[in-house]
């Protein structure tokens, strides 16, 4: 496969030193219907100074401990984290990952994935409450754990149970960052639009992911390899509710773990994917 890192700003790692140990980590493929047929997926641009800056991803960042403390049970609508860790094999936890997830679409799109107290899906209703959650938004961005008490004076529940999982990647071992990060795709609330927040990330863009492959192919959007991979994975679609349908009704335990490898061969920078040949030689 094509170099994916080319052009992106990544720190590599000391190849004589031992890997890092991936960190968790959780991002969300946002989709909403087309004006014309077919999808359209969120992406922002990372700062240049930023881990892939210059490269346009899903929104999404690390697992935070208070992602996964106090009453987060108690403050989502979907499964326990019992039921959520056994979907992505892991002995306790899973909740964390959904938690992460929408709290990360939030900080870095705008956009709250929740539910109101009657069931109906969050949208902002007027200015003064546009106003609260800018605000919200501003505080969690500052590194303020404000979630849990804005579920509490909102009267909100954080919406887990419409994020389908899709996709588990570990960042590469010749980079000095690591991450497992679980992918999952959720429509997009039709009342909230999508905003980068200016600092992470400096631009964004609702795409169809054809026309995002077909300008990653021409060299005027730069993806890296799980963006262009997950990209390819919601193609064909005509609406986000087949779509989601469709995810949904994936056995987790088929999804596999893809952890590319990349090495030096006869002076150029090679990758290769789980199921290519000689992947098992790396």
């Amino acid at each position: 496969m094509k170099n994916p890192l080319q052009g992106a700003n990544t720190q590599m790692a000391d190849p004589e030193a031992e890997p890092t140990i991936p960190q968790a980590a959780a991002t969300v493929l946002l989709v909403r219907d087309s004006e014309k047929e077919g999808i359209e997926v969120f992406l922002v641009e990372r700062a240049s100074k930023a881990n892939f800056g210059g490269a346009f991803v899903f929104p999404g960042g690390k697992v935070d401990p208070e992602d996964g403390l106090g009453r987060m049970e108690e403050i989502t609508t979907g499964a326990s984290d019992k039921e959520l860790s056994n979907i992505l094999g892991e002995d306790k936890g899973g909740l964390a990952y959904w938690v992460a997830c929408i709290r990360e679409c939030f900080e870095e799109a705008g956009i709250l994935i929740a539910r109101r107290e009657d069931g109906s899906v969050f949208n902002p209703s007027d200015a003064d409450e546009r106003k609260r959650f800018v605000e919200y938004r501003n505080k969690l961005n500052a590194g303020e754990s404000v979630l849990e008490s804005m579920c509490e004076k909102e009267n909100l529940t954080l919406a887990t149970n419409r994020l389908a999982y899709l996709a588990h990647w570990i960042t590469p071992k010749i980079e000095k960052r690591r991450y497992t990060t679980r992918f999952f795709v959720a429509i997009s609330p039709s009342g909230q639009e999508g905003l980068h927040d200016g600092s992470e990330s400096v631009n964004s863009l609702w795409i169809k992911p054809e026309e995002a492959l077909k300008r990653q192919e021409e060299g005027t959007l730069l993806l890296i390899m799980p963006t262009i991979k997950n990209l390819q994975s919601i193609c064909g679609y005509s609406n986000v509710e087949d779509l989601l349908s469709d995810k949904s009704s994936i056995d987790p335990s088929t999804i596999p773990t893809i952890e590319p490898k990349f090495f030096m061969q006869e002076g150029k920078m090679v990758g290769l994917l789980p199921g290519d040949e000689g992947y098992e030689d790396h």
